[in-house]
């Protein structure tokens, strides 16, 4: 009888045929799972041996995979010799457990396919199956699995500029570390508008990462915070937390969206635990820690005191040379696109600031070249991209900028804004700057109330209605803030 090429079990039982030796196998591999299930009870079970397989059995070596190499990092630390005791009672045999994680590109099948009959192995002679190119393939039974990676999100083929050649620097600093060095920059916090890289750099750390040996989880927040409430709901959040203090690098992207105080109080609980150990965070988010108003500030405290850089907007030397990298890759993918050097120097001028704005020109470009045949030209990307093209967008306005500006202009401190004092030559500046806030940012009443040393809305209230109805009598105080704005968006 044929013998599946994926499962060598003729050396491991050489009296059986192939067949009926895999069948052997499967049914010492089925006990042995609930064996373990028994043991430590199904909540538990499937939270991390669920997508546990046995791939290949042979006379010194019994091979399982998982999915992530976070679930193989855990079972090795916690389980890996149980497995092996588990096996060798029900096998007889005393062959090493090793455990591999399911990543290659094709791998053999699963050992239950040895059952299938010779038909269905010819239908299929290479047996082999397609699996994600990425290290992320997770569902939501992989408790803090980790979050998709993109392969294109690599060092290789970010673009740097002047805008973020020190972010750049930084994260290769941190993934490039020698395995076993205490970290450098802990955490190393990035930040930006939308589209300038954020999340580009923080997956090139993850893979650069992965590629040294390192274990590595990237999470959104909205993961972080999904992994945590599933592993509550299925009784596993000790084994959550334990899993993930157990890993060398954590990278967690826009961490804006992480709400909730129980959530908030376990992500401060997860960074103390790794930072203490001596492990690495690498976080991101649309604003730096201080501006993180949702958070509690214990966290915006110790997320302050690592390496906090800024992604600047893309100058258009830099938009150039990123058109012009991505552009390149449009033509090798498609034949008869090409984008001219003139086309490349007007996108760079005219359309956005981020890198999504660029790459929607040009696949505007694209799909007018591919569906109507009409070549690229310069009249023709003006007239395709005619709905991008927009002014650049006005500077974000940040509270701090705001108190740095009003203290300046005033003569006072930046402390004297946010303290209780209630001098005259204190009290008006601070009722402007809270005006200020609430005119120029898209702050709430109660976040501004915070950012003032933790005032009620009620008192960002008065002071902008109090302002408001000044203006309107006073010319020279309206005058005054109209220069406070045009300085605080320089």
């Amino acid at each position: 009888m044929l013998k599946p090429e994926a499962v060598d079990v003729a050396k491991y039982r050489p009296a059986l045929p192939g067949a009926v030796a895999a069948d052997v196998c499967v049914h010492q591999w089925d006990r042995v799972r609930q064996r373990l299930r028994e043991e430590i009870g199904e909540e538990s079970y499937t939270s991390w041996f669920a997508r546990l397989e046995v791939d290949k059995v042979g006379v010194d070596a019994v091979q399982l995979s998982v999915p992530t190499r976070f679930l193989k990092a855990w079972i090795q630390d916690h389980y890996l010799g149980r497995l092996s005791e588990l096996w060798h009672e029900e096998s007889g045999a005393t062959s090493k457990v090793d455990l591999a994680v399911r990543t290659a590109v094709t791998r053999t099948l699963p050992l239950k396919a040895a059952n299938e009959t010779r038909e269905s192995v010819s239908e299929r002679p290479a047996m082999v199956r397609q699996a994600p190119v990425t290290n992320a393939t997770t569902t939501s039974a992989d408790v803090g699995a980790g979050s998709p990676l993109d392969p294109r999100f690599t060092f290789e083929t970010f673009v740097v500029g002047k805008s973020n050649t020190l972010a750049h620097a930084a994260a290769r600093q941190v993934a490039e570390a020698v395995p076993g060095a205490g970290p450098l920059f802990n955490p190393l916090y990035l930040h930006a508008a939308v589209g300038l890289g954020k999340t580009h750099l923080l997956q090139a750390v993850a893979w650069a990462g992965a590629a040294r040996g390192r274990r590595v989880v990237y999470l959104t927040a909205e993961r972080f915070m999904y992994g945590f409430v599933a592993a509550l709901k299925s009784h596993a959040a000790i084994a959550f937390k334990d899993a993930l203090r157990s890993i060398d690098t954590l990278v967690i992207d826009d961490l804006q969206f992480l709400t909730g105080k129980n959530m908030q109080q376990e992500f401060c609980h997860t960074l103390n635990a790794l930072m203490d150990a001596g492990r690495q965070v690498v976080v991101a988010a649309d604003r730096p820690p201080a501006e993180l108003d949702a958070l509690d500030e214990r966290v915006r405290s110790r997320l302050a005191g690592g390496l906090v850089v800024e992604l600047a907007p893309l100058e258009e030397e830099l938009r150039h040379q990123i058109l012009r990298a991505r552009s390149q890759v449009l033509t090798e993918q498609h034949r008869g696109f090409a984008v001219p050097a003139a086309v490349l120097e007007f996108l760079a001028r005219h359309v956005g600031t981020s890198g999504r704005d660029l790459d929607g020109a040009l696949n505007k470009l694209l799909a007018v070249n591919k569906l109507t045949g009409e070549p690229v030209t310069l009249d023709m990307a003006e007239g395709a991209v005619k709905d991008l093209v927009r002014p650049c967008d006005p500077k974000r306005v940040r509270v701090d900028d705001i108190l740095r500006v009003v203290a300046k202009h005033y003569n006072v401190s930046r402390a004297d804004l946010l303290s209780q004092r209630r001098t005259a030559n204190v009290v008006k500046p601070r009722q402007i700057a809270m005006y200020l806030a609430k005119t120029l940012t898209l702050r709430s009443l109660p976040e501004i109330g915070r950012r003032f040393g933790g005032r009620d809305h009620t008192t960002v209230l008065h002071a902008v209605r109090k302002i408001d109805g000044l203006i309107a009598t006073d010319r020279s105080l309206a005058d005054e803030i109209e220069a406070l704005k045009r300085l605080v968006a320089e």
